[in-house]
């Protein structure tokens, strides 16, 4: 198997088509499925089952889809590291939700740029599901999130509360009606804005991430929960405050990353990390 073989593969499958895919890769169809050939005698399995409305994923397809992917993957990271520039000694993955980027996390690649400046910095956002798969599949060295799953040969350390507030233009739309966007901070979120809120229904609205919600409700009025720290410039800015007497919600983040092996500059980069927030959380206690 080599990599044009599993580039293939996924271009098929995501084209559902033969001569989509070789259109794509910018080979003949006949090299396209050649390849296809090949895997599938490796596997001694059919991948595809071509028809008029092109080429669907048999079960054993379905199945290769996720390697093939992780293949693909660690294929492009190898390439990365070991055709680095001689400046870096060293390359590092790093994920994130979307919202941890917001402030925080471009302060701990300044912090990593200016004390390790031989390490060359590959920066992502992502949802739990696929930043754990990363780091699982070692294609991620460090990741960010709020809800982690246990697994083995990863570790999963507790980081700091993200405190969600409600905010919206009008600090005395207390009640969540049709304005309110729900924006799905995961199961822990979910439990406590229950427990808050009883008897709230299915929301008019919804977002999967705090940024489209903060959109949302900056052009058309309403309400949604967001770090407080998320939000800090948009009060400053006047442009939204925080509702009158809403309750203040607590999201545990954490930090996951190989538990057995990690090189020492990922261990470099964890103390930073760790560095940067104790010093964040100081500095908001001297504040207040």
């Amino acid at each position: 198997m080599d990599i044009h073989q599993v580039k293939t593969f996924l271009a098929v499958a995501a084209q559902g088509s033969f001569l989509e895919a070789a259109t794509r890769l910018h080979v003949t169809q006949s090299t396209v499925s050649a390849r296809i050939q090949s895997l599938e005698r490796q596997f001694g399995a059919r991948l595809f089952v071509r028809n008029r409305a092109g080429a669907n994923l048999t079960s054993a397809g379905e199945r290769f889809l996720r390697h093939a992917k992780t293949l693909l993957l660690t294929y492009e990271q190898a390439r990365h590291e070991v055709g680095l520039p001689s400046r870096f000694r060293a390359s590092l993955t790093l994920g994130a939700r979307i919202a941890l980027w917001d402030t925080l996390l471009p302060r701990w690649i300044g912090r990593l740029r200016e004390r390790l400046p031989d390490v060359s910095l590959n920066t992502e956002i992502g949802f739990e599901e696929d930043l754990m798969r990363r780091v699982i599949a070692g294609t991620m060295d460090v990741a960010l999130m709020y809800s982690p799953q246990q697994a083995a040969g990863i570790e999963v350390d507790y980081l700091f509360d993200e405190i969600l507030i409600l905010v919206g233009p009008d600090p005395d739309r207390r009640q969540l009606d049709d304005s309110y966007v729900y924006v799905d901070w995961g199961p822990t979120f979910f439990a406590q804005h229950r427990k808050v809120y009883p008897g709230f229904e299915r929301p008019a609205q919804s977002a999967n991430i705090g940024w489209l919600g903060l959109q949302l409700i900056l052009e058309n009025g309403g309400t949604c929960f967001v770090p407080e720290r998320v939000a800090a410039s948009y009060l400053a800015g006047g442009c939204l405050e925080r509702v009158t007497d809403s309750p203040s919600l607590r999201l545990p983040t954490y930090v996951v990353y190989p538990s057995e092996g990690a090189p020492a500059v990922v261990e470099r980069a964890l103390g930073e990390l760790r560095a940067l927030i104790d010093a964040e959380q100081t500095g908001s206690g001297a504040a207040a």
